[in-house]
């Protein structure tokens, strides 16, 4: 279903219409990666839980590092560190992505009746998938190290949407500039790798100055990371009022990246 129009009901609208299409090509996109590799998916399980182990070596063994606020343990440091990671790399795989996304499918482009508008959407599931088999991978690990995850860890889904939303407009906007501005591939790699420094994965941000405290909360990553650790490894209720203001400034982002690929979809084909 075409969709042309950049209207908040649209944008709902498009992905609703289209909703069995994005789940056969982010189907097709997952098995395609692990085609002709003898494990296969079983690579999506088996990387986490490899990092996992290097995490826990290289931090842990070598650097000492210790959470503060927390037991100070070396497995309790190492889940922390991970649950921030399943956080950064679902924003990392979708946006990375993105600014290549159109030029990637350039078929798509020329067909007249093919919904453009869903692609980021493909890209998210791909990242979801793998981002759900890193959690199966650090609840396997806190279950041995720790104990029963918390009942809170039922809410993360609630956590994550506003980050998901947040996640669909920067890759509809960046889908569309990737195609009249090629140089935007490079560029987003370093801003991504200077977003992770920014974010509160390797330390709390209680560790640092209260003037860098503002600075690190404009991060888009911090507040997910933060309340992903509510819930998953402290067993706290997320900050609600805090994730209703994020929540409304992520559907006005994704609507606004929705917008702005609708409108400036109809140059792709020349560019192209």
């Amino acid at each position: 279903m075409l969709n042309s129009n950049g209207s908040p009901s649209a944008m709902l609208t498009s992905f609703w219409s289209n909703r069995s299409l994005v789940l056969a090509l982010t189907k097709r996109e997952i098995i395609g990666r692990y085609r002709g590799s003898y494990l296969g998916l079983l690579w999506s399980f088996f990387n986490p839980l490899f990092m996992l182990a290097i995490y826990s070596f290289v931090f842990g063994e070598i650097f000492k590092s210790r959470w503060s606020g927390g037991t100070g343990s070396k497995s309790e440091f190492t889940l922390i560190l991970f649950s921030g990671l399943i956080v950064l790399n679902i924003f990392s795989e979708c946006v990375a992505r993105a600014p290549n996304l159109i030029l990637s499918n350039v078929n798509y482009v020329k067909r007249v009746v093919f919904p453009l508008e869903i692609l980021p959407w493909v890209i998210m599931g791909t990242a979801l998938f793998h981002g759900a088999v890193s959690l199966f991978a650090w609840l396997i690990a806190y279950s041995l190290l720790v104990g029963l995850p918390h009942a809170t860890a039922f809410i993360l889904p609630l956590v994550l949407l506003p980050f998901i939303l947040l996640i669909m407009g920067f890759s509809l906007m960046l889908a569309s500039l990737g195609v009249f501005l090629r140089d935007m591939g490079q560029m987003i790699g370093l801003i991504i790798t200077a977003m992770m420094f920014l974010a509160p994965i390797f330390f709390p941000i209680t560790t640092l100055p209260e003037a860098y405290h503002t600075l690190i909360r404009f991060n888009p990553l911090t507040i997910p990371i933060e309340q992903v650790r509510e819930v998953l490894i402290w067993g706290k209720l997320p900050d609600w009022k805090m994730l209703a203001i994020y929540g409304g400034l992520s559907l006005i982002i994704a609507w606004f990246g929705f917008f702005w690929f609708q409108k400036t979809r109809k140059g792709f084909a020349d560019v192209l």
